[in-house]
């Protein structure tokens, strides 16, 4: 089996690895590779036609990620919030309108879409990152880490493991992580894992021409959450949001069904003229979610201390948004675990 070897390992090609990556490059420490076992880079960052069906939203104090932004640069625009939005507190009942007080902007979203972000960070990265590598087992060897793969070993000095701590305790390591670590990565919930999104588009934004601002907003119908998803250009008109777990085991065309009526009700007759209609259900991403899924209605708690530890001899970190005691969860939590990583790192 083929053995490729690097100062560093990171594992994961999501925003946490990536951001790790971008400051190892900025200072002038080249020799890594980033393995990632999807198809594609981003990790629980997917725009698909300019809708962004994971991480979306970021606000002013989320400051390691404003840096970000800035240092790339990547550009941001407010959320659109004008006019009336709804409050369902029971679908039998008239629904409670109101409009957002707009002393500030109460979230950003990035221009051309999270993705964006992504993208911009493997400008000098793709050399680096190998997809369609999935590590299985991870062992040490002397001086050494070796990251089994189908195809590959992948031999390292140093390791950051950046995938959800939840799928990295299913890994083969020898020799084996502390008891306490691995309870703690077990019970340490995916960020997202238990999501189903729903994106659709249209020709034009109709709800904008009715002073709807796209928002609703209610735990008791098929749709919990919907927010105005038009681009900043003005060239995609969309809405995008959260569906009711309820509805995971119903048929995908009933379900589509069931949210399209509930929407016409709100907004009105036009949702029916979509253009497209796509969904997200995260819990089937075996790449973020577990089989033991669990849905979590209270904040996590994220950022455990045993996260911020070194592990076999000194040679492997684990990183990461649920690792990040600063706005874990968070594309914050992502950005400030990778900064953390690529600091630890060439501290030695």
């Amino acid at each position: 089996m083929e053995t490729v070897h690097s100062k560093y390992i990171i594992v994961g090609a999501g925003l946490s690895g990536l951001t790790t990556a971008h400051a190892l490059l900025k200072a002038g420490e080249e020799d890594f590779i980033i393995t990632e076992a999807r198809n594609r880079i981003g990790g629980r960052i997917n725009t698909i036609e300019g809708v962004d069906l994971g991480a979306t939203w970021f606000q002013d104090h989320h400051t390691y990620l404003s840096e970000l932004l800035d240092d790339l640069p990547v550009d941001k625009f407010e959320q659109y919030s004008e006019g009336k939005s709804v409050l369902v507190y029971n679908t039998m009942a008239p629904a409670h309108y109101f409009e957002s007080q707009h002393n500030g902007p109460s979230a950003y979203r990035i221009v051309d879409g999270s993705i964006a972000l992504i993208e911009k960070l493997v400008e000098t990265l793709s050399e680096k990152i190998h997809l369609n590598t999935t590590i299985a087992a991870i062992n040490e060897n002397q001086n050494l880490l070796n990251f089994k793969s189908a195809n590959r070993i992948y031999s390292a000095e140093k390791a950051i493991i950046t995938i959800p701590p939840k799928l990295a305790s299913t890994l083969d390591f020898n020799p084996e992580l502390p008891e306490s670590l691995l309870q703690t990565m077990k019970f340490t919930h995916t960020w997202m894992s238990n999501a189903m999104k729903v994106g659709i588009l249209f020709d034009t934004p109709f709800w904008r021409k009715k002073d709807f601002s796209g928002t609703i907003i209610g735990q008791v119908g098929p749709v919990i959450e919907l927010y105005d998803h038009c681009d900043y250009h003005g060239n995609t008109f969309g809405l995008m949001g959260f569906v009711n777990e309820g509805l995971r085991d119903t048929s995908p065309e009933l379900r589509k069904e069931k949210i399209l009526t509930y929407l016409e009700k709100y907004l009105g007759k036009e949702i029916q003229d979509y253009t497209n209609y796509f969904e997200k259900d995260w819990s089937e991403d075996r790449l973020t979610s577990c089989e033991n899924l669990k849905s979590v209605y209270m904040s996590p708690q994220y950022g455990h201390v045993l996260y911020n530890e070194w592990y076999l001899d000194g040679k492997l970190l684990f990183s990461g948004t649920e690792t990040s005691p600063i706005h874990g969860g968070y594309l914050d939590g992502a950005v400030y675990s990778g900064f953390n990583a690529a600091k630890k790192l060439m501290e030695g």
